[in-house]
């Protein structure tokens, strides 16, 4: 039994979290920043685009394989065989959209999640991480889907290069194809980014109040990988619905959400609605060590780069 008492114990968080607010360069995405600076929304905004797009190229560019899988399994029917060649398939036309999606995402979500740190009591953090998620997610979208739609139609080696897909995908089935399961989109990927997202935090900060330390690199990516791997299992079924809506085409199979959840459970059963869940849960658990790492050592490497154009003013 520990000999300390909760008074000890409300000293020292008070103290860990006094540090805190006395260097917020290291807690860039800590509930306890409290520093008494003025909030600079241009900085946030620059710093999120940054550090969100690096991340979500290197993300990207480093599991694509497993992610062509995933789609082929949850697009193929019954026992259909999966085919796997041409797994980079569409990966040089994915990256020119994940790159500005990636970077919008943070770079919306990192202001709007600061400045409702500062509006909402500190016992509601999570409704922050929370909201700021949804608000990132809705900003991007109309990069994502797009991307998303081209990638796939690729993955399932419909076309043979992204600018031929966006050509014969608007010509096809008009604009809005490429806006296909654009619903399907953000019923999955707005719980997903709020779920992960404040998973992510919520983890961070109760690390950092236990460890009363900043987090060292291999514990952010620790943490994403979590926060990614819970994430990705329980929205699956979201996914293999998207997955279904985005790459039927012009054939229709399915009328709309709801109908493709019936159509699934019907003609394959429920289990169906968690196809691919293996490569889902291992790329986004991967993934999101490997985005959560790059994100915070990018955002440390320009907090210090702004500290030391601070220090010569």
């Amino acid at each position: 039994m520990s000999s300390k008492g909760p008074h000890t114990d409300s000293i020292d968080a008070l103290s860990f979290k006094m540090s805190a607010q006395k260097d917020p360069d290291k807690f860039f995405m800590s509930i306890t920043e409290g520093d008494k600076k003025p909030f600079d929304f241009l900085r946030a905004l620059y710093d999120g685009c940054i550090a969100g797009g690096i991340a979500g190229v290197a993300v990207e560019a480093a599991l694509y394989p497993i992610d062509t899988i995933k789609t082929r399994l949850q697009v193929a029917r019954g026992g259909g065989e999966i085919i796997l060649k041409g797994l980079y398939s569409g990966l040089a036309g994915n990256l020119v959209g994940v790159l500005p999606a990636s970077a919008i995402f943070i770079g919306v979500y990192e202001p709007a999640k600061q400045k409702l740190l500062k509006s909402l009591p500190e016992n509601l953090s999570a409704v922050a991480h929370i909201a700021a998620g949804v608000i990132g997610g809705t900003a991007s979208s109309l990069i994502r889907v797009p991307t998303e739609v081209v990638k796939q139609r690729m993955q399932t080696e419909q076309f043979k290069s992204a600018p031929a897909a966006v050509r014969l995908i608007i010509a096809n089935e008009g604009f809005r194809g490429l806006f296909a399961g654009y619903g399907s989109f953000l019923l999955r990927d707005l719980p997903f980014d709020a779920i992960e997202l404040c998973i992510y935090e919520q983890l961070r900060i109760g690390y950092k109040a236990a460890a009363k330390r900043d987090l060292k690199d291999p514990e952010n990516a620790m943490l994403g990988a979590v926060a990614g791997a819970i994430t990705g299992a329980v929205t699956t079924p979201l996914d293999v619905v998207k997955t279904r809506l985005m790459v039927q085409g012009s054939q229709n199979h399915y009328k709309g959400i709801s109908d493709c959840v019936r159509t699934i459970i019907k003609e394959e059963g429920a289990h169906a609605l968690f196809k691919g869940i293996g490569p889902r849960v291992l790329w986004i658990g991967v993934g999101g060590s490997i985005f959560f790492g790059v994100l915070e050592k990018t955002k440390q490497i320009l907090a210090q780069k702004h500290h030391q154009a601070d220090a010569q003013k």
